[in-house]
């Protein structure tokens, strides 16, 4: 009775002494499982934002008040024909098609302050009862009728078209309509209302204006004629004929001062040559007489008859007499008419002298008037350019005025209803299918918001990997939650739970969980006679471990020993059924025998010492002489021996009872012990003193346990078949 159990084989070429570690992963490598494993594990809590969302979405959308949405449609023309004259306004604006900005700025128009004023006062809603009642006045109830269309209305473009929507939102499908036909209508026509008001409005400044300007002009043109008349100028064209006066002075005054320096010379000359002896035939004047020509001739044929009666008569004869008297006459007379060519010639002088004295003397005068007006036209000048600026003002202000006279009253309107609104027949909110979809997109964004805050604070341990990455401490191996790993009707079949698992279905996932554990502690530890269970906390399934492998280690012939050594719950004394008299402590006090208090299980032979009912708590005989020398007896009598130990973080002595044990072995609840809890126990553990074996994942759901690792519970669907 005193031979070991032989667990495993030794270390040797085939077992190495140390466990393999797997390579790292990369550390780039995107692993998409992680992200899989993620949603398989919080799927619950992502379905349950999702169902919470879906449902409060649809208890909204079901407490939501049906409304309708009418739309009309207003298109804007891009050219209206003119009737009345085209103004400049009226030219630039058909010179082409409204622009983008243009109709953008009618989308606003339309939906405008004013707009809903004209709508609301053209189908009288301030009388509205709704908006009327509990006496409030005329100016409040149109401030809410006012509030109320501005906040069902709305207006947008349709597409790249010339086409303006206006929609209107109520309660009453035929008020939706009304009040967005409305909205069309004051648009369309009041547009054109407003114009005309705005034209009438333009037309009165302006003929205000124009009379100021007309009375401005007549004022300053009185001024000037009042200037004029005060300091005698002339008019423009006056002024241009004294100039041209002036001018042709100038011409006359050169000629008479040419004429009479002529005259004055010629006379001159004709009085030196008389003044000489000269008889006045070599005057100038008298050579071109035909008077002195013709006597010339008379005198040149009574000298001839002279000369020949001389020759013939005597002096004294009478026919020389007389013929020399004739002579003597007709040169008298040339005489006489050489004096009256250079007495012409003196008046003639005399003429021109006083001909260019007179014009000079005009010349003087009317350079002297000139003179004076140009003094004067400076200020004249200035008059003149504000009665002309005073004119062109009045005669612009009369030609706008005509232009907006000729408009009043036909004012073309600029958009037509294209489309009039229609009582819609389903309401419009609330939308079942958006409100569904935004439920779900906001249930599926909480249910991920929590399902990551869940990971994040989750602190349990879930897989081998977690135990030796995070803690440092070896796993040894998962024991499955029997639900997980037995069909319904098959678990009703164990009276027991789990401890009759192990014996009525050796050959299932369950009872080789155990087997490997075995497995595991031979590993871990070296010939391991006495085996120590504990946990951090309570209800970890340590118990249940513990009698698991007692009845799996007893049903492979092995004499085994198991003691129930947690004296508060005493999980394995009531697994054994009726009260005991005597028990551990009583052994322990030596009050009786290791024999007479073992208790035998019928079905494996594995022996149990448990804590009897009467005995009372007594910590210090746990962890005293009595406890060692209670084990070494066991040892001589038992192949191995399994403790069954109080939780190390409410008890204390649980912690001296490792210290007895060749190998501990510590429960950590699947997914449940907190890792400050596991933390805690290692920190508590007497450094060097414990042997620590490793630790046992306990309660594993193997049909969830994919979703959290690749551990060796991850393939269970593929080798589950090896089970029976």
């Amino acid at each position: 009775m005193n031979n070991s159990v032989v667990l495993a084989p030794q270390a040797g070429p085939l077992l190495p002494p140390m466990r393999p570690v797997a390579a790292p992963a990369a550390a780039d490598r995107v692993d998409p499982w992680l992200l899989l494993a993620f949603l398989r594990r919080r799927w619950p809590l992502i379905l349950g934002g999702l169902f919470a969302c879906l449902a409060a979405g649809l208890v909204v959308t079901a407490r939501q008040t049906p409304t309708y949405l009418s739309t009309a449609e207003v298109t804007l023309d891009a050219r209206v024909e003119p009737i009345a004259p085209l103004t400049d306004e009226d030219r630039a604006a058909a010179r082409g098609s409204p622009g983008e900005t243009y109709i953008d700025t009618q989308v606003e128009v339309m939906t405008s302050s004013s707009n809903v004023a004209g709508v609301v006062d053209r189908l009288g809603l301030a009388r509205d009862p709704r908006f009327a009642g509990d006496g409030a006045s005329q100016a409040r109830a149109r401030e809410a009728a006012l509030a109320y269309v501005e906040g069902g209305v709305s207006a947008f473009r349709s597409g790249a078209t010339y086409t303006i929507g206006v929609a209107f939102e109520s309660e009453d499908p035929a008020e939706a309509a009304r009040i967005a036909n409305a909205f069309a209508q004051q648009y369309t026509l009041g547009t054109v209302s407003d114009k005309e008001a705005g034209d009438g409005k333009a037309l009165e400044d302006i003929g205000a204006r124009m009379e100021t300007a007309r009375l401005q002009s007549s004022a300053d043109a009185a001024t000037l004629a009042r200037y004029r008349l005060a300091h005698d100028l002339p008019s423009t064209t006056d002024r241009s004929l004294t100039e041209q006066e002036i001018s042709a002075y100038n011409l006359q005054v050169t000629e008479a001062r040419a004429q009479a320096a002529e005259d004055a010379a010629r006379l001159a000359t004709a009085r030196r040559q008389l003044g000489s002896g000269s008889t006045g035939e070599d005057v100038g004047e008298s050579l071109g007489s035909g008077v002195i020509a013709s006597l010339r001739q008379q005198q040149a044929a009574h000298a001839a008859e002279v000369a020949s009666l001389a020759t013939k008569y005597g002096p004294r004869h009478p026919d020389l007499v007389r013929a020399r008297s004739q002579l003597d006459a007709v040169t008298g007379q040339i005489r006489d008419e050489i004096g009256r060519v250079v007495s012409n010639l003196s008046a003639k002088a005399a003429v021109s002298r006083q001909r260019l004295d007179s014009l000079a003397g005009s010349l003087a005068g009317s350079q002297g008037a000139l003179r004076r007006d140009n003094v004067a036209m400076v200020d004249l000048q200035d008059l003149e350019q504000r009665a002309q600026a005073s004119r062109s003002l009045y005669e612009s202000y009369l030609s706008r005025y005509k232009e907006l006279a000729a408009r009043i009253g036909i004012r073309q309107p600029e958009a037509r209803v294209l489309h009039p609104a229609r009582p819609a027949e389903t309401p419009a909110r609330p939308d079942f299918l958006l409100n569904m979809v935004l439920s779900g997109a906001l249930g599926l964004g909480l249910g991920l918001v929590a399902a990551i805050a869940a990971e994040l604070t989750f602190s349990g341990l879930a897989t081998g990997e977690d135990i030796e990455r995070r803690l440092g401490v070896p796993y040894l191996c998962s024991v499955p939650e029997l639900a997980s790993v037995t069909a319904r009707k098959e678990r009703g079949a164990l009276a027991n739970g789990p401890a009759d698992a192990v014996v009525d279905q050796p050959r299932s996932a369950f009872a080789e969980a155990f087997r490997n554990l075995r497995a595991s502690i031979a590993f871990a530890v070296e010939n391991p006679r006495i085996i120590a269970v504990t946990s951090a906390l309570p209800s970890e399934g340590k118990t249940t471990l513990s009698l698991c492998l007692a009845r799996s280690m007893a049903g492979a012939s092995d004499r085994i020993l198991l003691i129930d050594c947690d004296v508060r719950r005493r999980g394995v004394s009531r697994w054994t059924g009726a009260p005991r008299e005597v028990g551990l402590l009583e052994v322990l006090r030596g009050e009786t025998l290791l024999e007479n208090a073992l208790v035998t299980d019928p079905r494996t032979g594995l022996a149990i010492l448990p804590l009897s009912t009467a005995a009372q708590e007594d910590h210090a005989l746990l962890t005293g002489a009595g406890m060692d020398a209670l084990l070494a007896q066991a040892a001589a009598s038992f192949d191995a021996i399994i403790m069954d130990t109080a939780p190390v973080l409410p008890m204390a002595d649980a912690r001296l009872l490792l210290c007895k044990a060749d190998a501990a072995i510590v429960a950590v609840r699947w997914r449940r012990t907190p890792e400050a809890a596991v933390r805690s126990l290692l920190r508590m553990l007497p450094a060097g003193n414990v042997g620590l074996a490793g630790m046992v994942l306990t309660r594993v759901d193997v049909r969830r346990q994919a979703a959290f690792g690749l551990d060796e519970n991850a393939f269970y669907k593929a080798y589950k078949d090896y089970y029976a």
